[in-house]
């Protein structure tokens, strides 16, 4: 193929896997959660397990949001490096919250195995290399802050990456063990199906008008003039969130990423690993199962979707350059690209919990890198929430942190 699309790759790939109808009726639940891309799944498949009679609905069609554009590379490194997290927030907030996304993934291979998802998740290990002479010290601090609590890592010299991986323009870099990739739109739309099968009530391309937030439940009005009542809400929409939070606690960005043809030489030395590296904004890479290269970054502050688009060429072309510095024996021809927007808090952490202005709702704003393992934590967080309980990452995530 020599199309270069500004469609996800994933969302072209895949197409149109299940459809859902737009609200019809008033209805009555105990949970209604707003969003249904992977955050909104997972928690919808948590809030089913759990026995709440669950409604979700999005604007769009089901997945179509930053779900059909993200990379899905499951990482547990947080955008911040533990050893400056730990001096932000305290040693035990810290190492909790590397160790809950440590964890995260090997919960997301368990929920995909148990639902015999066909998002082709692979287990992997990380590679997080300087890409900059002058980064080598910090990143040996961070290999050090990792390995003394705990975490699987090594340290490689350039020499061994190069000779191990083929990538050159490196200087060093950090080997962890536990990591992963999948199909996160695919993912998504397997948990929303096998959960529809359960009762969970699906509305796709209902868009909302406006919330009441009431003693005891909050009462939602769509487009359609069709309310939902719900005993609770959770928001798990992403940026999309600060069109109602009065606050700032995130910054967008625009990222960009692309995709090569399918490559008929051997994946054998880079398919078991991630990538990544310094460079800032960092670039960051990996496979996808059917036998093509990923690569992604060319980050940008957000302003808005068209002059986000418009960039979309020439931040390819920068791409396919670097993916030619970096593996340079890599034969690369792009493809697909796409550019997608994401947050990034000072802290690099989640938000997730209640907001004080919200009576009767709750948020999973898995803002990041690692916003697909950030999700996954926020399934145990908000059962906990649910059920009346404290959960031991709600005051590192908690708003007004």
């Amino acid at each position: 193929m020599r199309l270069t699309s500004s469609e996800p790759f994933w969302l072209v790939k895949n197409g149109i896997i299940n459809s859902y109808p737009s609200i019809s009726e008033n209805i009555e639940t105990d949970i209604v959660i707003v969003g249904a891309g992977i955050t909104g799944s997972l928690i919808a498949h948590q809030c089913i397990a759990d026995g709440f009679k669950t409604v979700i609905v999005d604007k769009r069609e089901v997945c179509h949001g930053s779900t059909s554009a993200t990379t899905s590379m499951l990482q547990y490194e947080i955008d911040k490096p533990l050893y400056e997290l730990i001096d932000m927030i305290g040693e035990k907030a810290a190492v909790l919250s590397y160790k809950a996304c440590f964890d995260s993934i090997d919960q997301l291979q368990q929920i995909s195995k148990s639902i015999k998802s066909t998002c082709g998740f692979q287990k992997k290990k990380s590679l997080y290399f300087a890409s900059r002479k002058k980064d080598v010290s910090w990143l040996q601090k961070e290999f050090e802050s990792r390995k003394s609590h705990g975490f699987p890592v090594k340290w490689l010299e350039a020499e061994t990456i190069e000779k191990d991986y083929q990538l050159e323009k490196s200087y060093g870099g950090i080997l962890s063990d536990q990591g992963g990739s999948i199909d996160a739109f695919q993912l998504a739309h397997d948990l929303l199906y096998y959960n529809y099968k359960k009762g969970l009530q699906i509305f796709d391309k209902t868009d909302i008008i406006s919330v009441e937030y009431r003693p005891y439940d909050v009462l939602i009005h769509t487009e359609f003039q069709k309310s939902i009542k719900a005993k609770k809400v959770i928001f798990c929409n992403g940026f999309e969130s600060t069109d109602i939070i009065p606050e700032k606690i995130v910054d967008l960005l625009s990222t960009y990423a692309v995709v090569g043809e399918q490559n008929e030489d051997s994946h054998s030395h880079l398919e078991n690993t991630l990538f990544w590296n310094t460079s800032d904004p960092y670039n960051y890479m990996r496979t996808t199962e059917d036998n093509r290269f990923l690569i992604g970054g060319e980050d940008e502050d957000f302003v808005d979707a068209d002059k986000r688009d418009a960039l979309l060429k020439k931040k390819a072309d920068k791409l396919k350059k670097t993916m030619a510095k970096i593996f340079p024996k890599y034969h690369f021809r792009v493809d697909f690209g796409w550019a997608g927007t994401f947050g990034e808090t000072k802290d690099g952490l989640p938000y997730i919990g209640k907001h004080a202005d919200f009576k009767n709702a709750y948020f999973v704003l898995g803002f990041g890198g690692n916003g697909i393992t950030f999700s996954a934590i926020g399934m145990h967080m908000v059962s906990a929430m649910l059920k009346g309980k404290t959960h031991e990452l709600s005051e590192y995530f908690k708003f007004g942190r």
